[in-house]
């Protein structure tokens, strides 16, 4: 059995194959461990999570606990949160995320611009699970005013959404996604290197 020591203990380069190693009750400690206020012993449980959600389904029975994070006034939390759901919407048969899906969006408004970075990345994880989704994340996306965002954030959040919308788009294509990625490589907030970026992407 997993114990706080032993987490502590464990060097980052060593936690994907110990995760390998997790039995039910160590999982259920590291949700419980996610609360925590020491940061190595709350990151670690988290990676540990997060290389376990990778090839198996036994962190998913705790997505309500991940669903109610995202309403925790501690955006750390609110961040493993979306992390952990992201990680695990391949495992989600059930499709409990087509009812969490509001909730995870209204991140996308994080008064934290670090979460809301985080919660545009691990899209990339979601979409190809979630095809049905794509419009409703797609127009999420869009709507996002990114003058509104704080001028040294605002081409990386661009980016971010790019990354997602090109992902989306080799799924299935709309006039609204061109059409945006179109005005972004003709405007002015992304310099060259970032708009050849794109360009090799699509």
């Amino acid at each position: 059995m997993i114990s706080i020591e032993k987490i502590l203990a464990i060097g980052k380069e060593d936690l994907p194959e110990f995760s390998k190693t997790l039995e039910a009750e160590d999982i259920a400690k590291l949700v419980r461990y996610l609360t925590e206020k020491d940061d190595k012993l709350r990151y670690n449980s988290l990676l540990l999570l997060e290389y376990r959600s990778e090839e198996h389904d036994d962190v998913y029975p705790f997505w309500n606990t991940f669903c109610e994070k995202l309403k925790s006034s501690n955006s750390y939390h609110r961040s493993i949160g979306l992390m952990l759901m992201a990680d695990n919407a391949k495992w989600d048969k059930e499709n409990r995320f087509d009812g969490a899906i509001d909730d995870y969006l209204k991140i996308l408004n994080d008064e934290k611009l670090i979460t809301v970075r985080q919660c545009i990345q691990a899209l990339s994880k979601i979409i190809h699970y979630k095809t049905h989704l794509h419009d409703k994340i797609a127009n999420e996306l869009m709507s996002i005013n990114i003058m509104d965002i704080k001028p040294t954030m605002r081409k990386l959040i661009l980016l971010d959404i790019l990354n997602i919308l090109v992902l989306i788009r080799k799924h299935r294509t709309s006039e609204e996604i061109d059409s945006y990625i179109s005005k972004t490589l003709t405007g002015e907030l992304l310099d060259k290197k970032s708009k050849k970026q794109i360009e090799l992407m699509l």
